[in-house]
Parts: structure tokens; sequence; C-alpha cells
């Protein structure tokens, strides 16, 4: 088969074959320092310590082109990558310096003597690395000459570095903050349900021993999920899991009075959301909108396939709320004693945006009604 060719429409030339260029010098210098500095980024969104440090030298080097860069925190030097690695000592000591100058440092022949014939480092420059108004440590570049530019790459480098230091105590922040609002969610779990699903199971023992056996394994399995310690997001499936298991001792202590029905695409079950965002929906249901009620009532449960969403809503037919009240509770009113509403709201909103909140429909008397929106993907959502 004669091989592909291409006429340019119009211009009465010959073939045509696609060109290789890929810009001019320029182009593609900034290219391979974009590309370089990409290389850099994800141990330096670990934070500043020395494993991150160890991954991202070797790409620093290469964006300044220097024989040897180095790294230092407020305590030590955290690393040192290229050549002349005799010069760390002095290179630590050059970092020490601009921390606490909180300024660039500089350093010629003399501060940088040594008797290695052919040593390619004679000046070194400091910058410091600056996170919230912090001097957080420094950044060594050791070349044999010093220059403006260099001063000035050097000085780039080490404000790009910071930035993605202060990226990464920002999302260790986010961290420590989900962590916290997911202990206070674990702290309202109410005593009252752990003490009634207990006397509920006591009851069994010698009635149906099977049967209580059978809801003393629910209840381990649903405190083992409910206070485990990893990950900030799982699965429908895991957190429908636990909900089932919440509402078969629910069933054990109110029999008939509670009807349970659960209407779940399948294709919705892998949909990554936040721990602990239904359950609390589900434990309001049964506590403000069934527990008071003598003849009970029932909760649907359903998820949705929606395009490119999951949209899930909990439903009671119990005695409502009023609108106003529900306002004040996902504003942060600390009287509340909904479990979780408003801690379940800010989280959404955190992680997937401000439309992605609670939407909550009530009226006394009228039941009430909560829908949760997931993004089937979202970046930075993961178990």
């Amino acid at each position: 088969m004669a091989p592909w060719r291409w006429r340019v429409p119009g211009s009465g030339r010959g073939p045509w074959r696609a060109s290789r260029h890929l810009g001019s010098e320029a182009d593609r210098a900034t290219f391979r320092t974009l590309h370089t500095a990409s290389l850099a980024s994800p141990a330096l969104r670990e934070g500043l310590n020395a494993a991150s440090v160890e991954r991202s030298l070797r790409h620093l080097r290469a964006l300044l082109g220097t024989p040897a860069v180095a790294i230092a925190d407020t305590e030590r030097l955290l690393g040192y990558d290229g050549l002349a690695d005799h010069h760390a000592d002095q290179a630590h000591e050059l970092a020490r310096r601009a921390i606490r100058e909180a300024g660039t440092a500089v350093a010629g022949p003399a501060q940088l003597a040594c008797d290695q014939p052919g040593c390619p480092v004679r000046h070194a420059i400091a910058t410091p690395l600056v996170i919230e108004d912090r001097v957080a440590g420094a950044l060594v570049a050791l070349a044999e000459e010093r220059s403006a530019s260099l001063l000035r790459a050097t000085e780039e480098v080490a404000s790009w570095v910071s930035g993605q230091l202060e990226l990464a105590e920002l999302d260790e922040s986010r961290h420590r903050l989900v962590q916290a609002e997911v202990r206070a969610l674990r702290a309202q779990i109410s005593p009252h349900f752990i003490y009634n699903s207990l006397g509920a199971i006591a009851s069994f023992v010698r009635t149906d021993p099977d049967r209580a056996r059978e809801l003393l394994l629910e209840f381990a399995d649903f405190t083992r999920y409910s206070f485990r310690q990893h990950g900030e997001f799982t699965t429908l499936a895991e957190e429908l899991r636990s909900i089932e298991r919440y509402l078969l001792l629910e069933q054990a202590r109110f029999g008939d009075r509670l009807t349970v029905t659960l209407k779940i695409a399948p294709e919705v079950l892998g949909v990554r959301i936040p721990f602990l965002c239904l359950q609390p929906l589900v434990e309001n249901a049964v506590r403000h909108g069934l527990e008071r009620r003598e003849a009970g009532g029932r909760i649907v449960i359903e998820a949705r396939d929606v395009d490119r969403e999951c949209e899930i809503s909990v439903e009671d037919d119990g005695e409502g709320e009023d609108p106003e009240r529900i306002r004040r509770i996902l504003a942060g009113d600390a009287g509340s004693d909904s479990v979780g509403l408003a801690n379940v709201d800010e989280r959404l909103r955190n992680t997937f945006g401000d439309e992605y909140g609670l939407v909550v429909e009530t009226a006394p008397g009228a039941g009430t009604k909560v829908t949760v929106r997931i993004p089937k993907y979202a970046p930075g959502v993961h178990p």
C-alpha cells in the first residue's frame, strides 16, 4: 500500500508531510522548564522533609542548571544533590545564614575554599523558603560562576518551591480539619442508640439467641465502620452497608413500627462520597422524624444515576421540622441537636463546591426529605 501523502489545500505544491517542528527554541525551553517543575512538584506537595527533598532535588538542579543544589530546614540540611558534596557543610552554613537573616545570602571562593582540583563549585546562593510569612528553610544553588541571572533564577525557583510547600501545608490543614469534623460527628452518634441497641440485643438472648448473635455482629460491624481511622472518603456501597446495619439494629427495637425501603441504582454503588455523610441523615430521620411517633413510620433511601452525578435522598414521613429551624442548623446554630446536619453540609461544600450542599424539604407534620448530589468523578476524591 502506498504511504499516505497530504497536499496543503490550495497551495499548488507537491506532497506535504507533517512537520516535526515544535516551535522556537524559547518555546521548547519553556516546555522543558514546565515539565521539570511538574516532576518536582509531587514530592514538594508532601511537605518539607528529607524524603520529599531527596525526590525533588535533582529536578530543582535541572531547573537551575547548576552543578549542585541543597535544601535545609531550620534545623538541618535535608538534602544535597550533584557534584562536590564536600561542600555540603558550607552549603548548610550558608542556608542557616539566609534563614537567620530572612534574605538571600551569597558566598564566594573565600567561604567555599577547598583543596579539590577542578572543583566545579566556587560560588553559592542561598534563598529562604517562606511559608505563610514564616521562614521554613532555604534553597542553596552551588555553581562555578556567580551571575545576576543565577541569583534571580535561584530566587524564582525558591519562590516556586515555597508555593508548593505552602500548598502542602494547606492540604495538611484541610486533612486535619476533616479529621476533626469526623471526630466531632462520631462524638454525636447517639449514646441512646448504643444503649438501646445493646438493650434490644439483650432482650433476644433468652428468647431468640440466634438473632441476638446476629444483631451483636451487626452492632460490632457498625461501630467498626463508624470509628475507623483511615480515609476521608468511602464508597456509596460501604456507607449503605453501614446504614443497613444501623437500621437493622433500630428495627430490632422498633419492630413493625419502622419500615425501610431502599431504591439503589447499581451503577452508582462505586461513587466516592465523604465518610459518614449519609449515616447522620438516616439517624436524624429516625430520631427526629419517627422516634417520638407511637405509630412509627417509614424511611425511604434512594440513590439515582443522574448524568454526571449521583443523587441520593433520605425521606421520612415523620413529624417534620420548622424550615426556619433547619435554616439555622445549616447556618451553624450551636444550639441545634440534629446529628451532624451542618457538619455533613459543610463537608460536602468543602469537598465538591457550594452547589453541592444539602437540600432539605420539610414542614411541620409533613415529614422530611434530604437530598444530596455527588459528582461521580471529582479531583482529589479517593478512598
